[in-house]
């Protein structure tokens, strides 16, 4: 959810100073603030649940009560944010002046500022407060953490899975990056006497930092190619959230489909299935591939049911995450497109080939929207689906407004947004935040570390932690 937080990064602290400095809170001011800082503690760690749920799988109760609670963390730090400065300004300007009578004129009129700041601060605590207890009696009513466990738990149909079957014909682009990996994993084999080393697993990681560069194409176009030469196949998608016991299920049906005896996998638990896999691909020459898998923990389970039978078996996994790919063995780095292949795409989806363009030699908007897609296959496919059907004169408009706002109502639009907040999500709550502020910037703009980062600071994006600055 974005920005789901609000001002509680900065919040928190700036309550907490406002208990252990000395500003003299009235009685039952400081119980009020005490009784606030706990309940901002509960709630924003509420909240962090919220976060890392995707907004649209919660549900509308839920929506509504987050961004009332981050509007309500928004006006309590500017509460707290003029009591500081009007305390501490007042308390500066007495110590410069050097006229003692002036200096007790304005120590007097400090006394009264500063008194009647702590009346100021006493009334919005009080209005402050109640409309916290307001929103945690509805966070009780409404049943915030039921809901979002619930939510985190749905099942959706990924939009990558259109991938795994995609035709020979609607693959450009590949070739290759094809070749290359099938190279990796059948380097020497089949060549008379195959060295010892070939009858060892390998095991190849395709990895690369975004989404849509094309990982799970490749990975079934190099399955489809090789699979027929191995006793074991199967290809299973993963995802951000993996259930281990689904993904070891998943294998084991594709994997033990030959075999009559397998019984109901569904009552079985982690250790039973990875002996079972164990048993099965003991004494078979397999080739498995685990598609888009994020996290290292998983993936260490997930890879204790293939056992190096020295039979020449592959594995291939693909993964956004370098630890992943590091502890799976060898590594494929996928690159972008080719400027040449970025056209052969473009226009093989528009068209069906760049010599069936019915407008003739292709404009100079053309090439300013494939600059703009970046080589990247899944932002060439989706501009490629918003041009059908629009004459050329029309392409500039689309050029102009390219982005994927709730606006866009297309499939392929809604996908690539899918797939692209995958990685959103899987950015840690407090960093989302500062990649949004990224969008102050003009486009192109270039932009300086230091500055940024204090920036950052400034907005609350960055909190202390110990044995860290800021």
């Amino acid at each position: 959810m974005d920005v789901v937080t609000g001002a509680m990064g900065s919040l928190l602290p700036k309550l907490g100073e406002l208990l252990v400095g000395e500003y003299k809170l009235q009685k039952g001011v400081k119980k009020d603030v005490e009784s606030l800082q706990r309940e901002m503690k509960s709630m924003n760690a509420a909240l962090v649940k919220v976060a890392e749920v995707p907004r649209d799988q919660l549900d509308n109760q839920v929506i509504i009560w987050a961004d009332e609670l981050r509007e309500l963390s928004y006006d309590m730090e500017d509460v707290v944010d003029n009591f500081l400065v009007c305390v501490e300004g007042s308390e500066s300007d007495a110590f410069t002046d050097s006229n003692k009578l002036k200096g007790l004129m304005a120590k007097m009129a400090n006394l009264f500022t500063k008194g009647k700041t702590r009346h100021q601060i006493a009334d919005a605590m009080k209005d402050i407060n109640n409309r916290a207890q307001e929103v945690a009696e509805r966070r009780n009513r409404y049943r915030v953490d039921d809901v979002v466990a619930n939510a985190a738990g749905k099942h959706k149909v990924d939009p990558r899975l259109l991938a795994l079957y995609k035709t020979q014909k609607e693959l450009v682009g590949i070739e290759d990056a094809r070749n290359e990996l099938t190279k990796m994993l059948t380097d020497g084999v089949g060549d008379g006497d195959v060295p010892k080393q070939q009858h060892m697993m390998k095991m190849v990681s395709i990895v690369v930092g975004p989404g849509g560069l094309g990982k799970t194409t490749l990975a079934k176009a190099v399955y489809d190619r090789l699979q027929t030469q191995f006793e074991c196949t199967a290809f299973v998608p993963v995802g951000r959230n993996p259930e281990v016991k689904k993904v070891l299920r998943d294998i084991l049906l594709e994997v033990g489909k030959k075999q009559e005896h397998i019984g109901d996998v569904a009552i079985l638990d982690e250790r039973q299935l990875i002996n079972i896999l164990q048993r099965l691909l003991e004494n078979a020459r397999y080739f498995i591939v685990i598609d888009d898998i994020w996290d290292l923990e998983a993936w260490n389970i997930i890879k204790c049911a293939f056992i190096d039978n020295n039979h020449g078996s592959r594995v291939i996994t693909t993964t956004r995450i370098l630890d992943v790919a590091t502890n799976t063995g060898d590594i494929y780095k996928l690159k972008p497109l080719s400027q040449h292949l970025s056209e052969e795409l473009f226009y093989t989806r528009l068209f069906g080939g760049k010599d069936k363009c019915p407008f003739g030699q292709p404009a100079e908007v053309s090439d300013k929207i494939l600059q703009k897609c970046g080589c990247v296959p899944l932002a060439i496919i989706t501009v490629a689906s918003l041009l059908s059907g629009k004459p050329m004169e029309d392409w500039s408009k689309v050029f102009d407004s390219i982005g994927f706002g709730s606006g866009d109502s297309n499939t392929d639009v809604e996908n690539t947004r899918k797939i692209l907040l995958f990685s959103y999500y899987d950015l840690p709550y407090y960093l989302r935040s500062c990649l949004l502020h990224l969008s102050v910037y003009p486009e192109d703009y270039l932009i300086m570390k230091h500055k940024l980062i204090w920036q950052w600071v400034a907005e609350g994006f960055v909190s202390e932690e110990p044995g860290f600055s800021l």
